[in-house]
């Protein structure tokens, strides 16, 4: 590629812009391009949707999918291809958009989408990956590294806190800091820190009542001092509440263009002296390096539009979760007599994408039902029932009696079932979980027909099963497949390939069940994140609670054996690192795929620690008879929580406390198949201390405890203090108070050198 410094000299241009240009500069051109500075040479480029796929606007542009836009590869949406647990198919999948990026001469991708699935009823699900930050934060990561490997730009979105669709544009989520810096921000971080996107996009809604483009302990404090980013932000389009001050919180581009209003707000303040031009300049300076990156790249002269549909049907193969499959109804044998039934308009008019900004204009789709006629062309007879209307939601009695007909003359019966797009798409939010109630009317009365049914989901959100599971044997969640699904679909039924993907989002039995009920969406624009670290299995975990079927579960046509766990603690200390080991063999009779996964408990834990938490997995591909070793390092961070402190004890830091860890890995969260400990010095730094810390904070410290009941001993005060539980109450009074107490053997001058003295160096 050619070099950046030969073709935009940021800082030499940055000293010749005037106050003018500089805030022209941060204020888009359009809706899809920058601001251009001909008399210098600085062109406009252009950025567009989406996250699994280009969805460039040839005519017309809108942010909403409405318009047309050119004709694109359309892969998994982001809540199919999180179940496939491959950061090397993700990474594979973002080269390809990278290339289609590059071919249509756009700069930067807008996407991926980390956002936590805080509730399942959050209407732009489909768009996001997980429940868990880990999982999401190394696929997500991984798919910028493909795309930025072609010269093309990212950005992660939505920074941060954008969980729901209600008053998305201003609802202030209302979150505790270590919830942010445990569950909220760390995909976000893994992609920062590990992929270092060109571009972050700040979200809508407001945090803790500081919109995200104002917020600069989001935008400065935690992004670019804690992480060390050093790209651009850019607004969500139409995010920018108060120009001014999102320059100085650290937002950079504005975005669509504000018809000159957000530069003239800039100007004014620079010219009132109420933002500095030091600020405008960092932002300018930060824009202009965007454009230095996406003129580096070279053209190219279009993309393999067969290569990618056909990587789009790998992935749509990696995604589909088998999630029950009773008495070996799958796969389907082509040899064997009797026909197919295949029931459900889905698998003729197949949905494989979300509505909305994402939404892609593909090359080619695929329909599950054309691949099965093409699959069983000659070998068994694929009779065809649509048995509704996919938006219509009122049962159609001719259909259902056309659909019994052909299932009760079938073999076996395949349901295409699914959620309406109208049921969720960007911009507003689920009513609740569950399944259109004709479809499930559907159902029951296939099954009265031929107990043999094989059910395929189509959603981008997780629906409740456990009101009709039972009239299935099967149940093949396909989630949204991108342009290939059909006919990945139609070998996964027919067992050209076994399934391999795990849930990356919990099941629950009810929508009660789920962490969320009483907060979510909120009211009078606030939402309160009142479940704290218990997101998604964390909180099922935590409660006791039976799930239909839990994060990580996913079936296969074959069986996988786990043995031999063997730890290694390569460093100790503050920033532990270990390695996990363990053997993985292939049980059964055909070739296979299993994601292993590893969790980590802290049963010995000061702080309140979730149950436990995915800390690394990892997907492995073997052959009938065949074993490998997995090989799993974590880091400080699967130890480590945040914390806080309290008043100017604050730490705001992560912390790894010395004790036992449990390590658990398994096939899901709760099919664990392996189990050890590790131990651990952790963090022997002591907290800082204050005159407010209680009398309970001292004695914990090393010194500052030997201080304190030397002053103690032999008082009244001190008898009662440490005598074991009864001076529990006590122990819990900070100490500058019991100060005031009669006969109190130190004084808050005492307690403030102690302080100073056993406290570590700021």
């Amino acid at each position: 590629m050619t070099d950046v410094t030969h073709r935009l000299n940021v800082q030499a241009i940055l000293a010749e812009l005037t106050l003018a240009e500089k805030a022209e500069l941060l204020d888009g051109s359009d809706f899809w391009h920058t601001q251009p500075v001909e008399r210098l040479g600085v062109p406009a480029i252009m950025v567009t949707d989406g996250p699994h796929g280009l969805r460039k606007q040839a005519a017309s542009a809108d942010h909403l999918g409405l318009n047309a836009s050119v004709p694109a590869t359309c892969f998994p949406p982001a809540a199919g291809i999180a179940s496939s647990w491959d950061p090397a198919l993700m990474r594979r999948v973002g080269a390809a958009l990278g290339d289609e990026c590059r071919a249509a001469e756009v700069a930067v991708l807008l996407g991926p989408g980390v956002n936590m699935k805080r509730s399942p009823l959050c209407g732009r699900n489909f768009e996001y990956l997980s429940e868990d930050p880990a999982l999401a934060g190394e696929l997500a990561a991984a798919m910028v590294e493909g795309v930025q490997s072609r010269g093309v730009g990212t950005s992660v979105k939505h920074f941060a806190a954008n969980n729901q669709e209600t008053d998305r544009m201003t609802v202030s989520a209302e979150i505790d800091e270590r919830t942010l810096r445990e569950i909220y921000l760390p995909a976000f971080e893994r992609v920062v820190t590990g992929a270092r996107p060109w571009t972050v996009m700040c979200s809508y809604n407001k945090i803790n009542g500081v919109y995200a483009s104002e917020n600069r302990w989001l935008l400065n404090d935690v992004l670019r001092r804690d992480w060390g980013y050093e790209g651009l932000v850019v607004s969500d389009w139409g995010a920018v509440n108060e120009r001014d001050k999102a320059v100085a919180a650290g937002l950079d581009l504005e975005m669509p263009a504000s018809g000159g209003v957000g530069g003239r707000t800039v100007l004014d303040a620079v010219r009132a002296g109420t933002l500095s031009e030091a600020d405008v300049d960092h932002a300018v300076a930060n824009m202009l390096g965007l454009v230095a990156k996406a003129q580096a790249r070279e053209p190219l002269d279009g993309f393999d539009a067969d290569a990618h549909h056909a990587l789009a049907h790998e992935a749509a193969l990696a995604s589909a979760v088998l999630l029950k499959n009773e008495g070996g109804v799958l796969p389907l044998d082509p040899g064997a007599r009797g026909p197919v039934a295949v029931i459900g308009e889905f698998a003729r008019s197949p949905r494989f994408q979300g509505a909305g900004s994402s939404q892609v204009d593909p090359t080619r789709v695929d329909s599950a039902l054309d691949s099965l006629h093409a699959a069983l062309d000659g070998t068994r007879e694929v009779v065809f029932a649509p048995g509704f209307a996919i938006e219509t939601l009122a049962t159609d009695p001719a259909l259902v009696d056309e659909a019994v007909r052909a299932a009760a003359a079938a073999d076996v019966a395949v349901v295409f079932l699914g959620l309406p797009p109208s049921y969720e798409s960007e911009g507003y939010d689920r009513e609740h979980m569950d399944l259109p109630a004709n479809q499930v009317a559907l159902l029951r009365a296939v099954a009265a027909a031929n107990p043999r049914v094989v059910v395929v989901l189509s959603n981008g959100s997780a629906v409740t099963v456990s009101d009709w599971e039972d009239e299935a044997q099967a149940v093949l969640e396909g989630w949204l497949l991108g342009q290939a699904g059909g006919a990945a679909i139609a070998d996964l039924l027919l067992g050209v390939a076994s399934p391999s993907g795990k849930l990356a989002e919990t099941i629950p039995m009810r929508f009660q069940d789920n962490p969320t009920v009483g907060n979510f969406p909120g009211e009078n624009r606030v939402v309160r994140y009142g479940e704290g670290l218990l997101i998604g299995y964390r909180w099922y975990d935590a409660h006791g609670l039976q799930v239909s079927y839990p994060f990580g579960h996913g079936l296969s046509y074959t069986s996988f054996a786990y043995s031999g766990l063997e730890t290694e603690v390569l460093e100790d200390g503050a920033r532990p690192r270990v390695l996990v080991r363990l053997t993985v063999e292939n049980t059964g009779e055909v070739a296979g795929a299993e994601i292993v996964q590893l969790y980590v408990t802290d049963p010995q834990a000061s702080a309140y620690r979730p149950e436990q938490e995915l800390r690394a997995f990892a997907r492995v591909a073997l052959e009938p008879g065949q074993a490998k070793t997995v090989t799993l390092e974590l880091g400080s961070r699967a130890f480590a929580y945040w914390d806080t402190g309290s008043g100017h004890t604050r730490r705001g830091a992560w912390v790894v406390e010395g004790g036992e860890f449990g390590l658990r890995v398994g096939a899901s969260s709760r099919d664990i198949r392996l189990s050890g400990t590790v131990v651990l010095s952790g963090d022997e730094t002591p907290a800082p201390l204050g005159v407010d810390s209680t009398a309970e904070d001292f004695l914990a410290h090393p010194a500052a405890g030997r201080w304190l009941r030397q002053r103690l001993e032999g008082t009244r005060m001190g008898a009662r203090l440490l005598d074991g539980p009864h001076g529990r109450m006590m122990r819990a009074i900070p100490l500058v108070r019991l100060s005031r107490f009669p006969g109190a053997p130190f004084t808050e001058a005492d307690l403030a050198e102690a302080a100073r003295a056993f406290s570590p160096p700021a």
